[in-house]
């Protein structure tokens, strides 16, 4: 399943580039305006806010199903067949239509999800990490007890690619000092290339442990990982085909695991505030 998700998202956002840009031309060249707008407002809704997204990196959460995108999809699938049926336009415009509101319910409702992720059973509240090795930037083999020393908050995310990923990561450095005064450590753990661990290390002035999972042994061994979860087209930029499901996880002071986050929608993560909350109400960092 996770391998049609791969394929399916790369030619998604192939397929709404593609009709935004047809449909832009056919209004252009003075084809029928309602049935082509129709089809311009079923793509260039979610083509616009995906974009944003990738390029800006700074958005971390969305809704779970965008309900005003869907209602325009809707509406601009209406329209096309309207401009079919009642005046003339070309079959084309509500095939495309139609078929991109499809892709778009199956990226909200179906590609997005984890198909009803599970809480991973090595993750037990109240009691230590399993062992785990990873690789900090300095290219030292750090363990799970050395990362939960003292209070930590681990953040395993799937790779500088993750446009999501990226702007959890800036959030939590926007907050980096009232973090770092609390005496707690953050780690950032991704399974990606080595070198873009270490890249990511030296652009953030932050005392946050950058660390890669090589061959994303950490997140099996905390049975989070992510299998063929890889947009297909990332293997050319040297990452793996799996990944990992994002996933947060507070220790407190004795190193033993006081709250988890798994998320079963990638574009839905904690704000930071949750974390410093669970740090207070558990008594590891005093309250404001």
């Amino acid at each position: 399943m996770n391998r049609l998700k791969s394929i399916f998202i790369s030619s998604y956002m192939m397929a709404i580039m593609g009709a935004a840009g047809y449909s832009g031309w056919m209004l252009y060249r003075g084809e029928n305006l309602i049935a082509w707008s129709g089809v311009l407002l079923t793509v260039a809704p979610i083509l616009m806010v995906i974009s944003y997204v990738m390029m800006l990196k700074n958005v971390a959460r969305t809704s779970a199903h965008f309900p005003i995108i869907n209602l325009l999809g809707a509406a601009g699938m209406v329209l096309a067949i309207w401009g079919w049926q009642q005046q003339g336009a070309d079959l084309i415009a509500p095939v495309l239509a139609v078929t991109a509101w499809i892709g778009f319910l199956l990226y909200a409702y179906w590609f997005s999800t984890f198909g009803d992720r599970q809480p991973s059973m090595k993750l037990i509240l109240g009691s230590k990490l399993p062992h785990f090795t990873v690789l900090d930037a300095q290219d030292k083999i750090i363990t799970s007890a050395q990362l939960t020393d003292k209070p930590a908050i681990l953040i395993f995310y799937r790779g500088n690619w993750c446009p999501f990923c990226s702007a959890q990561l800036k959030e939590l450095i926007a907050r980096y000092k009232e973090i770092d005064a609390l005496g707690v450590r953050v780690a950032m753990i991704a399974p990606q290339p080595h070198e873009n661990t270490v890249g990511i290390s030296k652009t953030y002035n932050a005392k946050f442990d950058f660390l890669t999972d090589e061959g994303n042994a950490a997140a099996r061994a905390l049975g989070i990982e992510n299998v063929n979860g890889t947009p297909m087209g990332m293997q050319m930029f040297g990452y793996d085909s799996d990944t990992v499901l994002p996933t947060v996880i507070i220790t407190g002071r004795d190193g033993k695991i006081v709250w988890t986050h798994e998320t079963d929608n990638y574009r839905i993560r904690p704000e930071p505030d949750t974390y410093l909350d669970v740090l207070r109400s558990h008594g590891v960092v005093a309250g404001a």
